[in-house]
């Protein structure tokens, strides 16, 4: 499939910041208020703008028969991916924290880490947040991995694309800080040290994620596993929020690796 079809990214980008941020500042401003029915209004509008770049990428890719049949066949065709690129999705993330609380341990933080939590470091209003941990990625890699990186994709090279797009996902995630309870907003209470790591967590998340989805023949449900496994694992241990400071390190020291390593594939650009 040539991606040179996937060429709105400036309506794809536009769009996909602007309804979710005006759906979660509307969710921030209500959850700090005491009304009747407040929690149930910030959870359909924190799902709204969940789901909105979604719709954005189907509304781009449904009226076109050739994207359509591409976005069917990324999603539910498995042959031809290399197990060890499967394996890193479902493993690299559970292994790097695990990683980065053993190197803690050598700075005096608990042993308790490895212990499982007794629920969780946030709220989701209505919503369980185990089906949050799942129903989230899932959403938002249907979108950012069905349209959202193709069309940098086809302007830049892999490296760019990456960078532009942790950056964005970055300032996406910006309106949540401001909603009572939900993660990023308890993030920004534990320090800025913490919030900033999430900043930084992404560029090399994504670098990872990116790299995985085209050595897989741009596979979507392979970044989906990704990115449910790095929230999911970052959860269920009694993790210090300096582990997941290491964790970024670790992360950032793995992309370099692969960078170096496939510096081909990161910098090659697509023909015109």
């Amino acid at each position: 499939m040539n991606i040179k079809l996937y060429n709105k990214s400036s309506f794809f980008y536009t769009a996909s910041i602007g309804f979710p941020w005006l759906f979660w500042f509307i969710a921030a401003y209500l959850s700090h208020q005491n009304r009747s029915n407040q929690g149930l209004l910030v959870a359909i509008l924190g799902l709204v703008g969940l789901i909105a770049p979604l719709i954005i990428a189907l509304i781009l890719m449904l009226p076109n028969r050739k994207l359509r049949k591409d976005l069917l066949r990324r999603f539910f065709n498995f042959q031809g991916v290399p197990i060890k690129y499967l394996l890193l999705a479902f493993l690299l993330m559970p292994l790097s924290i695990l990683g980065a609380q053993f190197v803690s341990l050598f700075f005096g933080y608990s042993l308790q880490q490895f212990s499982f939590r007794h629920g969780f470091t946030f709220s989701s209003g209505i919503f369980p947040v185990w089906f949050l941990l799942i129903i989230a990625p899932l959403i938002e890699e249907l979108a950012w991995h069905s349209y959202g990186t193709d069309c940098l994709r086809n302007r830049f090279n892999l490296l760019v694309t990456s960078l532009i797009f942790a950056l964005y996902w970055g300032i996406w995630h910006l309106p949540l800080s401001f909603i009572k309870d939900y993660y990023h907003s308890n993030l920004v209470e534990e320090g800025m040290i913490y919030s900033l790591n999430f900043l930084v967590s992404l560029f090399p998340f994504v670098i990872i994620m990116n790299w995985l989805y085209y050595k897989t023949n741009r596979n979507i449900l392979i970044t989906v596993v990704f990115h449910i496994t790095a929230g999911y694992f970052n959860e269920i241990f009694n993790t210090h929020p300096m582990s997941k400071v290491i964790q970024t390190v670790l992360l950032i020291a793995f992309s370099i690796y692969i960078i170096i390593i496939h510096k081909t594939f990161f910098l090659k650009t697509i023909q015109k």
